[in-house]
């Protein structure tokens, strides 16, 4: 009976990896890909592995990491988007194996096989997998040096010690010094709640801090390559910049407080991630809610829990997210992993009965909205083939039938409903809604437009620098020309413009010089409205981008 249970999990769990991965050669919608995308092909037609450009620009903003393992991938496979999400896609299944280990070693095999499931099936990791920035890199390097560090805490050894120190390097090289906060702050959490204060001064520690700080050199040095040995170049509208005080200072608490040279519109709300996790750790978020609550309900209460890494991990820095002032929904992707740890055990532990009814109601409310969702969904989209919408639907009735033969106790059958639930919801988006969509990005067809003979040989320019996807879909190099210096650009040879809309009204206000080549309609934002979404009402919110010639 218990390898026939393995047997389940383990086919439900190939069947949520799949699901994640079909969106892997679906074309970008969102800006970030086009621009991460286009560093790597930077790196990869300037034969450079230290430096970053955009618009053959000096590019400033994240660290290398994820720029190198695209790159390689690059190299191996060629230029293309699932080349670009192939290195996120691994690194999110060893985030996998990581949250699996972690959990399996303090919970048993069944609740850690229910966290990677949670992990699996959480709506924004599988939005993640198709719209890949840096979190999938992050969940296996935050999770991973956890894991080691319990381990080194137990046990000195040489392999803990040099993993624990490299990947929590490499988180470093990803996203920068705050990453440290959810690493060592869930083994600070885990010695002071056992009481071991005296743990927390052994001499191991400081070597896993030196051996990090060695793993971080080559951040260190293409920082100090590219921008500290020229003070010359002009970031950020100004000179002497450091690209090592940037990494170490700037790119951190200038976001935190949100007064850097890049800055969010908004101020901060303490309670954004609060309701944000409400849809994006769906269907799960309110059962971890719950077992935050239990658990600092028992530690106040003097009870051991059985671990403290992942509660210390994954609320300090939540709470230090919720004080930020530069907030946006996917930066808690990265501590899911420790979100689904500590909701697994709610999900098949015995609890008290008024317990089992929030357990029973919370998983139903998602199982009910995510299903409705996926159905007015495809109500308003009318995709003009419902064949996937078809297949979507026979998994979700295979599940419904397949879950009470195997599974007697009501929580386990509602727990894999919900997991049926958000894995509807994902093979809808990742079948029909992106296909469905993202057609209506122009920046994809101008770009394939603009590598057309004899459109090919010409130099091609960008005004803005938001244009990313047109950058890294364009065969050729793009440069960027700022609008306001078009009048009295003179390019060598025929050259083409990329415009929006917004950029041609200006042209076109101030008596500018050019001719359309070729209009393509578009959608201009990465938001998704639902007159977008409505198929009656979606030419009213799509536009026109624009080839131009001078």
């Amino acid at each position: 009976m218990k390898d026939t249970k393995k047997i389940i999990y383990l086919a439900i769990f190939l069947l949520a990896l799949a699901i994640n991965f079909a969106g892997i050669n679906l074309d970008f919608f969102t800006d970030d890909q086009g621009l991460y995308a286009s560093i790597a092909k930077n790196l990869l037609h300037k034969n450079e592995f230290f430096q970053l450009f955009t618009y053959n620009n000096d590019w400033l903003d994240k660290p290398h990491f994820p720029f190198w393992m695209i790159l390689v991938s690059f190299k191996i496979f060629g230029i293309s988007t699932w080349a670009y999400r192939l290195p996120a896609m691994l690194f999110f299944c060893l985030g996998l194996i990581y949250t699996y280990l972690l959990t399996r070693r303090y919970y048993g095999w069944e609740i850690a096989a229910t966290a990677v499931l949670i992990l699996t099936t959480a709506l924004h990791v599988m939005l993640s997998n198709t719209d890949v920035r840096a979190e999938p890199y992050l969940m296996a390097f935050i999770t991973g040096s956890i894991y080691h560090i319990s381990r080194l805490e137990k046990k000195i050894s040489a392999v803990d010690l040099i993993l624990a120190a490299l990947l929590t390097a490499c988180a470093l090289m990803t996203k920068g010094l705050f990453v440290i906060i959810a690493i060592y702050g869930s083994l600070i959490g885990q010695l002071i709640f056992q009481k071991r204060f005296v743990e927390i001064f052994r001499f191991k520690w400081l070597i896993l801090v030196l051996l990090t700080i060695i793993f971080t050199l080559p951040e260190i040095y293409a920082l100090y390559v590219q921008f500290d040995l020229h003070p010359e170049k002009t970031v950020f509208g100004m000179h002497h910049v450091s690209g090592i005080k940037w990494f170490l200072w700037d790119s951190q608490f200038g976001r935190f407080v949100n007064n850097g040279p890049i800055s969010h519109k908004t101020n901060g709300n303490p309670l954004f991630f609060v309701h944000t996790l409400l849809w994006a750790f769906a269907p799960w978020c309110l059962m971890f809610y719950y077992a935050v609550f239990k658990s600092i309900k028992d530690i106040f209460k003097g009870k051991k829990l059985v671990e403290y890494y992942t509660l210390s991990g994954a609320l300090l820095l939540l709470v230090l997210f919720s004080l930020s002032r530069f907030q946006l929904p996917f930066y808690t992707n990265a501590i899911f992993p420790l979100f689904a740890i500590i909701t697994a055990p709610f999900c098949q532990n015995q609890v008290t009965r008024l317990e089992a009814r929030f357990r029973l109601v919370a998983q139903w409310i998602y199982v009910v909205l995510l299903t409705a969702a996926v159905i007015v969904l495809n109500f308003l989209l009318r995709p003009k083939h419902d064949m996937f919408f078809g297949v979507d639907c026979i998994l979700l009735g295979i599940f419904v039938i397949f879950i009470p033969i195997n599974f007697k106790e009501s929580y386990k059958k509602t727990f894999f409903f919900s997991i049926a639930a958000a894995l509807f919801v994902c093979f809808y988006l990742n079948t029909i809604f992106y296909k469905v969509i993202i057609p209506y990005k122009g920046e994809i067809t101008a770009a394939r437009y603009a590598n057309l003979k004899p459109l090919s040989s010409f130099h091609i320019y960008s005004f803005k620098a938001g244009n990313n996807i047109f950058q890294f879909y364009c065969n050729s190099p793009v440069d960027m020309v700022p609008i306001e210096k078009f009048n009295s650009f003179n390019p060598k040879g025929i050259s083409l413009f990329y415009a929006d809309q917004q950029s041609l009204d200006y042209l076109n206000q101030t008596h500018a010089d050019f001719r359309v080549v070729k209009s393509f309609i578009n959608y201009p934002q990465e938001n998704i409205l639902p007159a977008f979404i409505n198929k009656s009402s979606r030419h009213t919110v799509l536009n026109q981008v624009y080839l131009i010639a001078k």
